[in-house]
């Protein structure tokens, strides 16, 4: 049974909301001058391999100058290193640094943590087992917005 127009604004204004607030929340966490959101989806990506900045926009979605900004905010933190592509020597392509790596772990830490702690203290299994049903929708969603 799918949702009518009305229904599906609704719950995309109540997501929003929801997904807004523990973004927030965690973000608070970090120090201030910290690498921004948009940062740090560019290290995760670059840990599955190197890539060039177009592809990097295209899978964000994002225009070309705002990742321009973004991997030049991170290169110049040494979070990311520019390279030539093996097959293409005009074509430049990104991969995380060592440091860039030692950044995501530290963050994804803090963050799990303060999620686990909460997660544990304050749902009970049957919620945490329905919040993981949901994230293979949520991933899905991600995707095609």
């Amino acid at each position: 049974m799918g949702l009518r127009n009305g229904e599906a604004a609704e719950l995309g204004a109540a997501l929003r909301l929801s997904v807004g607030r523990i973004t927030r929340r965690l973000r608070q966490a970090h120090a201030v001058g910290d690498i921004s959101l948009s940062g740090v989806s560019v290290l995760h990506r670059l840990t599955e391999g190197a890539d060039s900045p177009g592809s990097l926009a295209e899978l964000e979605h994002v225009r070309p100058q705002a990742m321009a900004a973004t991997l030049a905010a991170l290169e110049e933190r040494g979070l990311v290193a520019r390279g030539q592509d093996a097959s293409d020597g005009r074509r430049a392509v990104m991969t995380i640094t060592e440091r860039g790596r030692e950044v995501l772990r530290e963050r994804r830490s803090e963050s799990e943590q303060r999620l686990a702690k909460v997660l544990g203290a304050e749902f009970s299994p049957a919620e945490r087992r329905a919040l993981a049903a949901v994230l293979p929708l949520l991933d899905r969603l991600a995707e095609r917005l």
